[in-house]
């Protein structure tokens, strides 16, 4: 993420952080290697932070990222989690990334967690319908 934004507007997690406790991680696999990751990140009981959600360009177009947020948020849904929000650019170069959060239903919020209001930030929330 470092060419799209200064240092104090990165929020996505190192490996490190992947791998802590309140994190879920799934990656997407093909018979070349990795196609896709997603992460969920507690926030509260009910209340998760979709993290780390990456497409491999060769396979862009293909409906991955689609099936692994259909994933993750069905994974959230059967634990009880009623709300997952998310950062992500405000910058053009994330302007397929927010298209793609609102063709899923995801809004516009406030910051949410730690974040604070940031130009290099948007931040976005889906109420869950219980499964």
């Amino acid at each position: 993420m470092e060419p799209t934004a200064p240092p104090e507007s990165r929020h996505a997690l190192g490996l490190g952080a992947l791998r802590a406790p309140h994190v879920r991680m799934w990656v997407g696999l093909d018979e070349e290697g990795i196609v896709g990751t997603v992460a969920l990140a507690t926030l509260t009981d009910d209340h998760e932070e979709l993290k780390s959600m990456r497409t491999e360009p060769r396979v862009r177009g293909r409906g991955v990222a689609g099936r692994m947020l259909a994933h993750a948020l069905r994974d959230a849904r059967e634990r009880g989690v009623v709300r997952i929000s998310l950062e992500t650019g405000s910058m053009e170069f994330f302007a397929p990334a927010r298209r793609f959060y609102a063709r899923a239903g995801f809004v516009g919020c406030a910051p949410f967690g730690d974040y604070r209001d940031d130009p290099n930030s948007t931040f976005m929330t889906l109420a869950l319908t219980p499964s």
